[in-house]
């Protein structure tokens, strides 16, 4: 097969696709990736073929000029639509019609249109078999219809764009005929029609959709699915000789991301607060800090080791429990090969619906990031490292993740799909 990936430039959504990516190429088939020109280096620095498609552009900055009272932290959460997710109280067709129409006008077109046009002329030139386009890269369908191929969603989050899709849909055939308005399905139906098909669902949440989470986290959608269990992946890594051994007490990991930082936004919580809370214990946190916010600090206690970058999944691998933001790679990485117990303090995009989910599960606690105190740092940690429940259902998360199709097994899904297609066709 011929398999395009489509990505918006956002480091944090294209790590999640490289290992797919990577199990495609090593069963034979041709693998390029597109997304925008600056982009480039990230993919080819992670062995992938890159497709420079459109023109660059900033979408932080298009987002603040789309939005003045936008930073990037905004609120706690989903956006609107997508945060009836959160609250189901909002599933009102007024409140997500005029939701879908703010974040196609300020978020999903300016994010998309540079790339689109250029994407099309080159999956019409090439001809792939199969698109897999990450949730927010519209592109991808538009491309994938334009040129007939098979085409789905490869998910870096919980599926709030799903989810929040069914329940606007089913919204929607309760509405009078006249009035049955879909911003979404009108902005896509207007590329579908420019290169000479009509809109399908399909343009909005795939003709399918490989999810990454285990079925105890994932959104509950009647979605066709492809299961794909979590590989991680977190860019060009050097593993230090400090982490060659096991610690002589107990670690704590404590990592924020690298998004925020990325986007020149600071830390939601006080690191210095939760590393003070923390100095007198018997442990050794090591703080997978940036730069940026390490110079911030005033102090760094005895029992903390502060690194820019260190690869999660061999620091999972020495670790007791962890504190973090709740990111998608973040948790499965440290659920994915260890049994290691979560402190999640979320604040972000699907964050708080992930933690919710993860700690119904078990395996984990949940401090919002906007109330995480040095104190509630604390009292959460110790939790974890003291009550066996944790590790416990640490290690039924692992289980259900190991029992998850692997990526061989999810190529050879992918492979039927479009052999399928191709004899219906």
């Amino acid at each position: 097969m011929r398999v395009l990936f489509v990505a918006n430039p956002e480091k944090a959504h294209v790590l999640a696709m490289v290992p797919l990516a990577w199990a495609l190429r090593t069963a034979g088939h041709e693998v390029r990736f597109a997304s925008t020109p600056w982009f480039a280096d990230t993919l080819t620095q992670a062995g992938l073929t890159a497709v420079p498609v459109g023109r660059d552009s900033d979408l932080w900055d298009q987002l603040r000029r789309a939005m003045p009272e936008w930073e990037y932290r905004p609120e706690f959460g989903l956006p609107a639509p997508y945060d009836v997710v959160q609250d189901p109280a909002k599933a009102d067709f007024a409140q997500l019609r005029d939701g879908y129409d703010h974040i196609v006008q300020s978020w999903h077109r300016p994010a998309c249109f540079p790339m689109i046009s250029s994407l099309v002329e080159f999956a019409r030139a090439w001809q792939p078999d199969l698109v897999l386009w990450e949730p927010l890269a519209f592109g991808g369908p538009v491309a994938a219809e334009a040129c007939g191929a098979a085409h789905g969603r490869l998910l870096w989050s919980y599926d709030a764009f799903g989810e929040t899709r069914e329940h606007f849909l089913r919204l929607k055939e309760q509405q009078p005929e006249g009035e049955r308005v879909d911003p979404l399905a009108d902005w896509l139906g207007g590329y579908a029609r420019k290169y000479g098909g009509e809109f399908s669902e399909s343009m909005a949440t795939g003709q399918f959709t490989v999810d990454q989470l285990p079925e105890s986290l994932a959104a509950e959608t009647a979605l066709p699915k492809v299961r794909m269990r979590f590989e991680p992946y977190g860019g060009p890594a050097v593993v230090p000789r400090w982490l060659w051994s096991a610690p002589a007490r107990p670690r704590v990991a404590l990592t924020m991301g690298v998004s925020a930082t990325d986007h020149d936004a600071g830390y939601t919580i006080s690191v210095q607060d939760v590393l003070d809370s923390l100095a007198d214990l018997d442990i050794e946190v090591v703080a997978t800090i940036a730069e940026s916010e390490q110079a911030k600090l005033q102090r760094v206690p005895d029992n903390a080791r502060l690194v820019s970058y260190v690869p999660l999944q061999a620091l999972a691998a020495t670790c007791d429990a962890v504190i973090h933001h709740a990111g998608f790679g973040t948790f499965l990485t440290m659920a994915r090969h260890h049994p290691v117990p979560q402190l999640l303090l979320p604040w972000d995009f699907d964050g708080p619906v992930l933690a919710r989910k993860a700690q119904e599960q078990g395996g984990s606690l949940v401090v919002r990031a906007d109330r995480a105190t040095g104190a509630s740092v604390r009292e959460g940690l110790l939790r974890l490292l003291a009550e066996p429940v944790f590790r416990e259902r640490a290690e039924a998360l692992r289980a259900e993740i190991e029992s998850t199709p692997g990526l061989h097994r999810v190529v050879e899904q992918l492979e039927e799909l479009v052999a399928a297609r191709r004899a219906a066709a």
